[in-house]
């Protein structure tokens, strides 16, 4: 019998007993400091907002820190503490929890609590994670624009309280688990960066055209549309399609509108192209191929470049033209939101083939692009499969009978 099995069997025997969190353990709500207070070395701090950012289930370093001025104004989680987000922008970030085992004390933000106890605190933070703990958390949130979970709220919810050993064996075996997954991740995550170089590598070759091909200028052979807002047209049950920077760069279709409502219709052969994104942000000057009319509308901060010639210009060969175009890349500065001008799109050289050379290269780029394509969706299968069995796993660890009276 190995050690899963064997931690199943002992929490069949007998049931456990079944806490509120507030009898389990005492609540804290942390200290106001802003990121104003934060310093490159200093106090270390968990801001709310990096729990579930920048932390996993437990944590031994701090990634943020505060000015030492602040010492006496602050509270602090200790070893064995576990972190907990009061506030997010949507339900799941509230309540995501951090078991703090540092060696020593870390600062915490007052938009979050400390829970300290006598529970594994590990063991806490993984039991936050489950379905059950889930269901019960969302009764308790505040839900306004922002998210908030009163430490009131929290202390009702039951946990389920094992032998401190049984605790620790779910925290050993989860871990292993976690860290396998991880592991996995990484190696397919370079898997599919070594894919990508590769598809780099070759796109670049190919469209190494040679010096007797003549280059010019994006404008003068494309018409420029900027797109307008559509924020307040949005509708679920609309068939148009918003091209958004998030649609453009995932190609995840979340927003609709109404066609009487489209404010920049998008037609059969245009090209969308993000003009703004955050510094050094994976969306500038992504592009999209329109391959149908009346279902895409291009929404503000994208554009539609419109080849007044096909026969000499494919749409299709300006989109891979186009397509995180170093020349527009080169405006992202790293530290500022990018805004792409007309100008700066407008001005692109590229060159220009004869088409059935542009069409040659097109079907070239398809088909190393459906490569890529095929491997990401093969490696996020692969991915999600060992996160269904990681819950599955952690569901059934995590899941007693309670303790007869």
């Amino acid at each position: 019998m190995n050690e899963i099995e064997q931690l199943l069997a002992e929490r069949r025997r007998g049931g456990v007993e079944i806490m509120t969190l507030g009898e389990a353990g005492t609540f804290a709500r942390g200290r106001r400091f802003t990121k104003a207070d934060m310093v490159k070395d200093g106090i270390p701090c968990i801001h709310y907002g990096e729990i579930y950012t920048e932390y996993g289930v437990s944590a031994r370093t701090s990634v943020s820190y505060v000015r030492e001025d602040l010492r006496d104004q602050l509270r602090y989680a200790r070893p064995g503490d576990v972190i907990v987000a009061g506030v997010g922008e949507t339900v799941e970030d509230v309540g995501k929890a951090v078991a703090w085992l540092g060696e020593g004390e870390v600062a915490i933000h007052d938009d979050s609590f400390l829970f300290r106890s006598e529970l594994d605190p590990t063991y806490v933070s993984y039991y936050f994670q489950t379905r059950s703990f889930q269901a019960k958390k969302n009764q308790h949130v505040a839900r306004a624009k922002v998210k908030r979970l009163s430490s009131s709220g929290i202390s009702r919810i039951t946990i389920p309280v094992p032998p401190l050993e049984i605790q620790r064996g779910i925290v050993r075996i989860l871990d292993s688990m976690t860290e396998l997954q991880a592991e996995l991740q990484a190696e397919l995550q370079a898997e599919l960066q070594a894919r990508t170089r590769q598809y780099g590598h070759y796109r670049d070759q190919v469209l190494c055209l040679g010096p007797s091909v003549p280059i010019g200028q994006v404008g003068d052979f494309v018409d420029f549309f900027n797109a307008r807002a559509h924020e307040k047209f949005v509708d679920p049950a609309g068939t148009v399609a918003l091209m958004t920077a998030r649609f453009i760069s995932r190609g995840e279709a979340n927003r609709f509108v109404q066609p009487e409502d489209v404010q920049t219709p998008a037609y059969e052969g245009d090209v969308a192209l993000v003009m703004s994104d955050l510094p050094k942000g994976k969306a500038l000057a992504k592009t999209f191929y329109v391959d149908s009319d009346n279902a895409y509308a291009a929404n503000q901060r994208v554009c539609l470049l419109r080849s007044r010639d096909a026969r000499v210009l494919l749409p299709r060969f300006l989109h891979r033209m186009m397509d995180r175009n170093p020349q527009l890349l080169a405006y992202n500065n790293g530290m500022d939101q990018t805004h792409l001008k007309k100008n700066d799109i407008l001005e692109v050289r590229i060159p220009i083939p004869p088409t059935e050379v542009q069409e040659r290269v097109v079907t070239i780029l398809d088909h190393l692009e459906s490569v890529s394509v095929e491997l990401a969706s093969g490696i996020a299968s692969e991915l999600s499969a060992r996160r269904e069995q990681y819950e599955y796993y952690r569901e059934r660890l995590l899941t007693f009978e309670e303790k007869a009276a």
